[in-house]
């Protein structure tokens, strides 16, 4: 399973574990985020794209 989000002012291909080095967050290290910016999400054979973003779907993500 994989997501497209959108953050910084640029998109992502993301699965779970993955690090990403992303622009424009002020959070402080250890904190959490709840990114509701998703543009698709592909699980197996089902893909899901938004109108822009897709309703609902988000990603958890924590500050390192």
């Amino acid at each position: 399973m994989y997501a497209v989000i959108k953050t910084g002012g640029k998109q992502f291909k993301v699965t779970e574990g993955d690090i990403l080095k992303v622009e424009k967050l002020s959070a402080d290290v250890g904190k959490s985020l709840n990114l509701n910016s998703v543009l698709t999400l592909v699980d197996g054979d089902k893909v899901t794209i938004g109108t822009p973003m897709i309703t609902g779907a988000s990603i958890d993500a924590t500050v390192i």
